[in-house]
């Protein structure tokens, strides 16, 4: 196939697009390589991407309107993984407006591509902070999600309700991935573990939110896009059990499906941090702080539909994991 993936140069992305043309799909991808961390590290992914053949690269704003329009009429893409978004829990804290433009301008302009160029199957990231101050857990799609803690909790809230009224208006199968702390070799500069890793490294203190006592559903990687690519293969379908008199959220009368993908096994951040001092062979110093604004306490993610419907569930270990990130990460810096 044909398949459009955005946020090629990021870390889910970038790894999703190495898994589709390793497998001899076609790639168009789609990132404007921003500067919310170090470009270097973008530019690295996508150097690798560029190397293979049947990858397109593209480089574009979501919220460009008349380029993305031009993208899918030029490229005509079989399906769409869109996966660029601004990232992050903490920073919309500091630029709310930065999350309209990407999540929710950048989404429409996405999903009218899809609309215009009858696109067989979009698969969209979400996230696990939908579940903002729900406390049942494991979390599940099945349960109501409407006290979101962040603005980008509520972005991509959003993006779940913008899909189905596309589901239902013009029956564009979409189906919504709520990730779970993904973690793993290339990640993200902003998360956890690679803060930790360089800190304890060089070092110098981390910050522990709520002392510690966190508990994350950590997921690796390799799960992720194990999970990413089976649902874009499994093509988002009606449930004919659906109703309005009880509307089950997962789920709808129109194509349209949403999958938790977690570890569903949560992992306190003291072992967490743990495991790194393992890996690494050093302790770290410990700045024990309260929970930050947005965070939430814990999550656990609900995997059963995963599992039902394509037969999938994460099962990385996290001393196995974060011993790949610790190898990758001193290879990369040259530690």
């Amino acid at each position: 196939m044909k398949v459009l993936v955005t946020g090629t140069a990021g870390f889910i992305g970038s790894n999703v697009a190495h898994y589709l043309l390793d497998r001899g799909d076609e790639v168009v991808g789609i990132d404007n390589l921003n500067d919310y961390y170090d470009v270097n590290l973008k530019k690295d992914r996508l150097s690798k991407l560029q190397s293979k053949t049947g990858f397109t690269d593209l480089r574009l704003d979501l919220e460009d309107r008349d380029g993305i329009t031009a993208a899918f009429s030029q490229h005509k893409p079989d399906r769409v993984v869109h996966l660029a978004a601004q990232a992050g829990v903490r920073y919309s804290l500091v630029n709310p407006l930065a999350y309209i433009d990407s999540n929710i301008v950048g989404t429409t302009n996405i999903l009218e591509g899809c609309r215009h160029n009858d696109v067989e199957h979009l698969v969209y990231a979400s996230s696990s902070s939908v579940y903002g101050a729900n406390t049942k857990m494991p979390f599940s799609i099945h349960d109501n999600v409407d006290h979101p803690v962040s603005l980008y909790a509520a972005s991509k809230k959003a993006n779940e309700l913008m899909a189905h009224t596309y589901s239902h208006l013009y029956q564009i199968p979409t189906t919504g991935l709520r990730f779970f702390t993904v973690y793993g070799p290339w990640g993200r500069p902003d998360m956890a573990l690679f803060l930790f890793t360089k800190a304890i490294l060089e070092g110098k203190p981390i910050d522990v939110f709520n002392y510690g006592k966190c508990r994350r559903d950590f997921t690796y990687i390799d799960d992720i896009v194990e999970g990413v690519v089976r649902t874009l293969d499994n093509i988002a379908t009606p449930n004919p059990d659906w109703s309005g008199d009880n509307p089950d959220t997962g789920t709808s009368y129109a194509p349209y499906r949403l999958y938790n993908i977690g570890n569903n096994q949560p992992v306190e951040l003291l072992r967490f941090i743990e495991i790194i001092e393992e890996c690494i062979g050093k302790e770290a110093k410990k700045n024990m702080l309260p929970l930050q604004p947005g965070d939430v306490p814990a999550t656990y993610a609900n995997v059963d539909d995963l599992i039902k419907d394509v037969g999938f569930k994460p099962a990385t270990a996290i001393e196995d994991g974060i011993e790949n990130f610790v190898k990758w990460y001193r290879d990369y810096y040259k530690v």
